[in-house]
């Protein structure tokens, strides 16, 4: 477990213009990664226990957050 928060910048550094500007042009881009900001920040709040929560539902967190990933990861290397 990481208390580490993923965020998209530091994962995809390679990315980091690319994805700037996906976000103004591509609303289902702009979605994706929106949904993973929220998620990765429920990921991390569970993991510091800011907000508490049982280990179901956190490792359904951080697979949401992987198929989110994995998404974005795709539109940006296309």
């Amino acid at each position: 477990m990481s208390n580490t928060p993923h965020e998209l910048h530091e994962e995809f550094p390679e990315f980091a213009a690319k994805m700037t500007e996906m976000k103004s042009v591509n609303a289902h881009f702009a979605k994706l990664a929106e949904e993973y900001h929220e998620v990765n920040r429920a990921v991390h709040r569970a993991e510091t226990n800011v907000e508490p929560t049982d280990q179901f539902n956190e490792e359904a967190l951080r697979k949401t957050r992987a198929s989110l990933k994995d998404k974005i990861y795709k539109m940006l290397s296309t």
